[in-house]
């Protein structure tokens, strides 16, 4: 793959990632993503990431209360 408007392959790859995230999470079609101004989709990235990883803490949490309530029985 060569460079686009001389943007290294890491950074193209990261875009690509980011679509990939923001269609699966979001639903957003490929036109969309690509006429969404970059500002706004690295703000819904961030968003988003925060959200996930809040959500990782509270399925960690969930599961050792989980845990620690069999253990009485």
């Amino acid at each position: 793959m060569r460079n686009s408007f001389g943007l290294n392959l890491e950074y193209i790859k990261n875009i690509y990632e980011n679509f990939f995230y923001m269609k699966y999470y979001g639903g957003w079609s490929l036109f969309e993503l690509y006429n969404l101004p970059i500002g706004l989709r690295n703000w819904y990235i961030k968003l988003l990431t925060a959200h996930k990883e809040k959500e990782s803490e509270e399925i960690k949490k969930a599961s050792g209360k989980s845990s620690g309530h069999s253990k009485r029985f």
